[in-house]
């Protein structure tokens, strides 16, 4: 009987196109999948409330993929290392396999466990599968990470398309070991008292299965009109794959090639695709500068806003995060966050712009709210895209962009859709006056059962005053 191979899974809930897993099933040994809950990662890295209930829900649809095919998922809480310890003397394996991962902490538990188990004679392997370009494959000629996405993104093109996704061997050797085993009920990963997350089961599908049906749903009605409709948070025109490749429920060169294979059939579709694909680019893009430069995730990008003189106001930043601004699109986005677990892209910018440039609030309170509160909470792009919106980051939004969220709210959401389903109380205001209540005369505000101030904030700063303090900061620290 060959000595087990351990495949500790972590963000890569699933079976299909997974490297690590497939190569441990390529030895011939008898695999025992493994997931640990270590409560002990660093704690500002802990995954937030909303990644919780996907987890729950993630590792019971990994369990029942993984039944189906003849193994067992084993669950174990506790510290990785003393985890992975006892698991290798409880089943005599000498061999684990993982698939890699790209957060700073995380890369540092790789080299300690690849050091530790190797000094004990335990082979430690480590596999690609979360990305479609290594960060350290796509550099420029000089050898250095890029900065800016563009250039980084047609270097990717440049390497041709992705390699085809893998299949895992129907007849794997699953290990029967009877090794003991939570159950992730007993986690208490989803909420309970004050159940937040009541209504996401008919919003969410989280494990591969729901993976793929969001992607076939979203390339035979979304990809139509990507280009433009992916600005517009009252159409369905965005895939919302984010979470599922957050947590490794399919892979982005599955996405690729099915999104590749549609464009095949409807020529039409040729833009669209493209521009779905460097979407999946900014992914990409996030995840290389995380790897070349760590520091990314707490501190300033661009040294000169290390310096930005931040004012924290306590309850200016809770209205923003309650979704009563005053401002109608900037409290949409917050409510549709906190009711769904999910924010429009487009919302994302302008919530975050309002965060960092009328409030002046540091960018790093709205990435912890977003960590918390998304169910897609992802430390490589929740860091670089308010770093992005901030003007702080790589390739960031110029310093002098600050979104004007009436002029916003007018473009994007032009009838009026997403503000109204959002924000109820604001349903009856007629378009002319929706993003900009306060100018509203006091028959127009009566005739829709408006009292601003009670049914609905004034605005908490002024729009053009907050613009002009904003740019005198960002002046101040352009000057040093």
């Amino acid at each position: 009987m060959k000595n087990p191979i351990i495949f500790w899974y972590r963000q890569d809930l699933r079976t299909s196109d997974l490297p690590g897993l497939i190569a441990a099933a390529a030895t011939g040994h008898p695999i025992i999948p493994c997931y640990i809950l270590d409560d002990d990662t660093p704690l500002q890295w802990v995954a937030g409330a909303a990644s919780r209930w996907w987890l729950h829900h993630s590792l019971q649809s990994l369990s029942g993929e993984l039944s189906a095919l003849g193994g067992h998922l084993v669950l174990r809480r506790g510290e990785t290392s003393a985890v992975l310890q006892d698991l290798l003397q409880e089943s005599g394996a000498q061999h684990i396999y993982c698939s890699r991962m790209y957060e700073p902490w995380a890369a540092d538990l790789e080299r300690r466990l690849h050091d530790q188990l190797s000094a004990k004679g335990v082979t430690f392997k480590r596999f690609a599968g979360a990305l479609l370009h290594e960060p350290e494959t796509v550099v420029n000629l000089s050898g250095s990470p890029y900065k800016v996405f563009t250039p980084y993104w047609r270097r990717c093109l440049s390497r041709g398309e992705p390699t085809l996704p893998q299949t895992l061997d129907e007849n794997v050797s699953w290990s029967n070991q009877s090794l003991a085993s939570d159950h992730v009920d007993d986690w208490q990963l989803c909420p309970t008292q004050a159940n937040w997350a009541a209504g996401w089961n008919a919003l969410w599908s989280p494990g591969s299965d729901g993976a793929h049906r969001k992607l076939n749903d979203f390339l035979a009605k979304g990809i139509s009109n990507y280009s433009d409709g992916r600005d517009r948070p009252a159409l369905e025109c965005t895939s919302r794959l984010s979470p599922h490749l957050h947590y490794g429920e399919i892979s982005p060169r599955e996405v690729w090639l099915q999104a590749r294979s549609a464009a095949a059939q409807f020529s039409e579709l040729d833009g669209q695709i493209e521009k779905f694909f460097s979407e999946l680019g900014w992914r990409e893009f996030s995840h290389s500068l995380m790897s070349h430069f760590p520091d990314i995730t707490e501190r300033a990008f661009k040294e000169p806003f290390r310096q930005f003189p931040w004012i924290h106001s306590e309850a200016k930043l809770k209205a923003w995060q309650s979704g009563k601004t005053g401002y109608p699109l900037v409290d949409a986005g917050m409510r549709e966050l906190w009711q769904t677990g999910y924010m429009h892209n487009r919302v994302r910018m302008i919530t975050a712009s309002f965060l960092t440039k009328h409030l002046l609030i540091h960018w790093r309170e709205g990435a912890k709210w977003f960590w918390d509160t998304l169910l897609d909470a992802d430390l490589a792009n929740n860091s670089s895209g308010w770093q992005w919106v901030a003007g702080s980051g790589a390739d960031a939004s110029p310093y002098f962009r600050i979104f004007n969220p009436v002029i916003q709210g007018e473009k994007f959401d032009p009838e009026g859709e997403y503000i109204r389903h959002w924000v109820p109380e604001l349903s009856r205001m007629p378009k002319r006056y929706l993003n900009r209540p306060w100018e509203a005369p006091e028959e127009v505000l009566e005739a829709a059962e408006v009292k601003l101030g009670s049914d609905y904030p004034l605005p908490i700063v002024d729009h053009k005053a907050a613009r002009d303090s904003a740019l005198a900061a960002l002046a101040s620290i352009r000057e040093e």
